[in-house]
């Protein structure tokens, strides 16, 4: 990558606008200016780049003028109230809320596994729910040798996946129990350190909940399989940083245990996790700040003869979130795919 590139990030102070910083400068993107954007809460603060202190700017009418990529991550309000004003500046917003993923307009990308559809972009690029892509990216190889007809997931998410706030709040609840006194409850409706519970967003007439369905919607946009069978049941659990999840596949034809391995530990941006042995496979604090997905205690399904069972574990705050991000704007500036638009998605 030569293309030197104007970059800002819309939701700069937040825990996945840090792990940006930290990826931009880490993998040496090509940048030409970088600004930090967020709300009037952190005017005057400065986060640390390329041994500098750059200045927090409140993000504003002209705050993208002369940008060629946004990187936002600052909720899908945000998103929602200044995507047009970043397109319109000529920019590409790579957005990680949901406000746009299910648009028929926006591209739903995960670079390992669908990179041809950022070329399709009119502006703004969706990144998937982190969920999503941590099961995408164990499940896509192995459906490309033999077509996988139902998932089945179990997910175990940690306070990583609601921000910044919410990993503090799980200390505070933590050091709190501990002293017999009542936990604070402000980024969860209820203590998480010592709990788990059901995924907290709001449930459809079916008794799916928010999260659950954007596994189901995003997992079929992107493998381009709207009929694909997904179901899934989202948990928060006392974890500071990374998901976990328990995948049981049904495929076509049987697949061998012994290929599935094959496939997975060739799979880019997976790293295969098994000592049968000593029964170690992945877990949250070997994927925390690791850039891979690991996946191990990979098993036939006992009751049926083409399925299997499989785990995972990933960073949520990296790849399933600020990396894949950055993944994608890599892919913009290697394809040469930053340019005027001739059409803006309707924000």
């Amino acid at each position: 990558m030569n293309s030197q590139v104007r970059v800002a990030i819309l939701g700069a102070t937040g825990a996945v606008g840090a792990e940006l910083l930290e990826l931009l400068e880490s993998r040496n993107f090509p940048i030409a200016d970088l600004k930090l954007l967020a709300s009037s809460r952190s005017a005057g603060r400065t986060l640390p780049f390329q041994g500098e202190q750059l200045p927090v700017e409140v993000v504003g009418e002209k705050s993208f003028k002369g940008v060629d990529i946004v990187l936002a991550s600052a909720g899908g309000t945000i998103s929602k109230a200044w995507a047009s004003k970043a397109v319109e500046s000529g920019a590409v917003m790579i957005d990680n809320s949901s406000a746009f993923r299910m648009n028929p307009e926006v591209p739903l990308v995960i670079p390992e596994i669908n990179p041809e559809a950022a070329a399709t972009h009119q502006g703004i690029i969706a990144n998937p729910n982190c969920t999503t892509i941590l099961m995408a990216m164990a499940v896509w190889p192995l459906h490309q040798v033999q077509p996988v007809q139902r998932i089945i997931a179990a997910t175990y998410q940690s306070a990583s996946g609601a921000g910044a706030r919410a990993m503090e709040e799980l200390k505070t609840q933590a050091q709190a129990i501990l002293q017999d006194q009542t936990p604070p409850t402000e980024s969860f409706p209820y203590p998480l350190a010592f709990n788990l519970f059901p995924h907290n967003t709001p449930i459809n007439e079916q008794g799916y909940c928010e999260e659950e369905m954007k596994m189901v919607n995003e997992t079929r946009k992107i493998f381009n399989a709207p009929q694909l069978r997904i179901s899934a049941t989202c948990v928060r659990v006392p974890v500071l940083r990374a998901h976990s999840e328990a995948i049981n596949l049904e495929f076509s034809e049987p697949m061998s245990v012994d290929q599935a391995r094959e496939v997975l530990s060739k799979a880019p941006g997976v790293r295969l996790v098994e000592d049968w042995q000593a029964n170690y496979f992945p877990m949250p604090i070997d994927a925390t700040g690791k850039d891979e997905v690991l996946v191990g205690r990979i098993r036939q399904d006992l009751s049926h003869p083409c399925g299997l069972e499989l785990w995972l574990c990933g960073d949520q705050i990296r790849k399933g979130a600020a990396l894949n991000a950055v993944q994608i704007a890599e892919l913009l500036v290697e394809g040469n795919l930053i340019k005027p638009k001739t059409a803006m998605v309707s924000c």
